[in-house]
């Protein structure tokens, strides 16, 4: 049971590059229609987001879901690695799965639609997914068994 709990992370890592690479285009592509270039911030240190209000909002859209991937989604990956190690139940599985489908629909509509009331329900749906996983993650590991370790 340990893949079929490890599966869904591995999704969600492999989606991540997927936004990750949907920028190159979105951003660039914004960034090269920009008639007078004078207008952007220059130097040293700067950061994608400097130059997000001089783009059209859509532009910007994946960046930030890209940055949400890698918010919230990191308690995810600890969660699923303390159960995968400790013995998941179908019940886990079955969460992270939803976690991830969710985490997917979300990316999709805040890059595509980004409707807050939307963006907002999946967020819940997800979190509550995430927190159910954390406590059984929590309770996996406060309440082993010691006496039930390998030798």
């Amino acid at each position: 049971m340990q893949a079929q709990m490890l599966a869904p992370a591995a999704v969600l890592v492999v989606w991540s590059l997927i936004v990750m690479l949907w920028i190159i285009p979105t951003r660039f592509g914004a960034i090269a229609k920009i008639k007078d270039k004078s207008s952007l911030p220059k130097g040293d240190g700067l950061r994608g987001g400097d130059i997000d209000p001089h783009l059209p909002p859509k532009a910007t859209w994946p960046a930030h879901n890209y940055t949400h991937l890698h918010e919230q989604p990191t308690a995810f990956y600890a969660a699923v690695v303390i159960l995968a190690m400790m013995g998941p139940a179908a019940l886990d599985v079955l969460l992270a799965w939803v976690y991830v489908g969710v985490r997917i629909v979300h990316s999709l509509w805040q890059i595509l639609v980004n409707k807050i009331p939307v963006r907002f329900v999946l967020f819940l749906i997800s979190s509550i997914a995430l927190i159910v996983l954390a406590i059984r993650a929590l309770m996996a590991t406060a309440f082993a068994d010691p006496s039930m370790a390998p030798q």
